[in-house]
């Protein structure tokens, strides 16, 4: 009978201690971060007018950033924009966001486009004390684009581009053997407009988009350091333009967004005494992870990024950014456009409103937006009026649309 006895005490007395080490895990952020991430803001002035989108909206000069299959759909023989966007206006006026794109119809059925896209972070001085003279250094990033787009069906066209990404961060007047970071991606994308249909007050015309882009290898800044992902990300988007009469044209479009990056893990410990602290016994800290590990190659990423979550598949929701956007067009020389961005305040928390207008006179198009913070994580974008300047050259060529 004291042997029962005394195996329920130790039972008892075992499952309490084990009820006390419990795992603890940090309160930290799993927000993906990337390498670049410049690639992510919106350059031109129409796509950020409506919540920074444009895979799914109809073809402009701008498209080589979100959809180069558009250009297939272009009514215009070929055309050139510029884009220019401040960035952190409110404390600094040197770092800004530039863009030229050209784009050309080969004929009926393709379509070529380059771009070059530059983000100066401003001038730096370096004073080492008050004896030496002041060092200027500007540190700035840069991709090269080429794409072609094949229309494959009447509705239906894809394309692929590639690009050369130059990341210069690293301060040549610190260190002589600094060096800028580059790497290679790859784009591919779909696009599908079908023909105007009629309905009882209004014809329509319905617009479907797809886009992975920034496919390809880590970029890495030095040879000691970490390599970091690309800012590869999917975009699906879908829209439809109520098209009352030959002067009024209303655009509603959709677009959903993901980054194809692992998810960072989340770093526990076993709680030995319930007290919520790491044992400070001299012993080695027992580490947990929460989530997969994101020491992987860019493809395998790719697949993990949908399953990796350390909060499972209700976090992998929360990893979709989503906008809606809305442009009204009068006689196809005046436009007006609003749109809403959201993303989950766990993934970054960046929600606003946005609102733009566009102008046309004979070939030449003069965009501008301005955005709206609707989120307690200010914007460096907030109070930013962007412009954007393009010229088509050859409208009508392609008028089958």
């Amino acid at each position: 009978m004291k042997k029962y006895v005394l195996a329920v005490i130790t039972l008892t007395i075992y499952s309490f201690s084990s009820a006390q080490e419990t795992i603890i895990f940090d309160n930290q952020s799993t927000v993906i971060t990337t390498g670049v991430p410049f690639l992510l803001i919106a350059s031109d002035a129409r796509a950020a007018g409506m919540g920074d989108m444009g895979v799914a909206t109809s073809v402009d000069a701008f498209s080589q950033q979100w959809n180069a299959s558009k250009y297939a759909f272009s009514e215009s023989k070929s055309g050139i924009a510029v884009s220019y966007t401040p960035y952190l206006s409110k404390l600094v006026n040197d770092i800004f966001l530039g863009n030229v794109t050209y784009f050309n119809r080969i004929n009926e059925r393709s379509a070529f486009a380059a771009s070059f896209k530059y983000f100066s972070l401003g001038q730096i001085e370096l004073v080492q004390d008050e004896f030496s003279e002041a060092l200027i250094a500007q540190p700035n990033e840069m991709t090269i684009d080429a794409s072609y787009s094949l229309r494959l069906a009447n509705q239906f066209s894809m394309a692929v581009g590639l690009r050369y990404l130059r990341s210069d961060l690293k301060i040549q007047a610190l260190d002589n053997s600094a060096e800028a970071a580059s790497s290679v991606a790859v784009d591919i994308s779909g696009f599908y407009q079908s023909e105007e249909e009629a309905y009882d007050s209004f014809n329509g015309r319905t617009r479907l988009g797809f886009a992975i882009q920034n496919l390809g290898p880590k970029i890495k800044y030095n040879d000691a350091g970490k390599e970091n992902f690309l800012p590869t990300n999917l975009r699906l988007g879908g829209g439809f333009d109520f098209i009352f009469d030959e002067y009024n044209t209303l655009a509603l479009t959709a677009e959903v967004t993901k980054l194809l990056v692992p998810t960072p893990p989340l770093y526990g410990f076993v709680d030995l005494n319930g007290d919520g602290k790491q044992a400070t016994d001299g012993s080695e800290p027992t580490i947990i992870a929460k989530g997969k590990s994101p020491d992987v190659n860019f493809l395998k990423g790719i697949f993990q990024s949908f399953g990796d979550a350390p909060g499972g598949f209700n976090e992998e929701m929360k990893e979709f950014t989503w906008a809606l956007g809305a442009e009204y067009r009068y006689q196809d020389a005046f436009a007006f456009r609003t749109g809403y961005f959201n993303e989950s305040d766990e993934k970054g928390g960046r929600k606003f409103f946005a609102l733009g207008a566009g102008f046309k006179y004979t070939s030449m198009n003069i965009d501008m937006s301005y955005l709206f913070s609707a989120s307690k994580v200010q914007s460096p974008l907030e109070g930013t009026l962007r412009f954007s300047l393009t010229f088509n050259f050859g409208g009508g060529e392609y008028r089958e649309y």
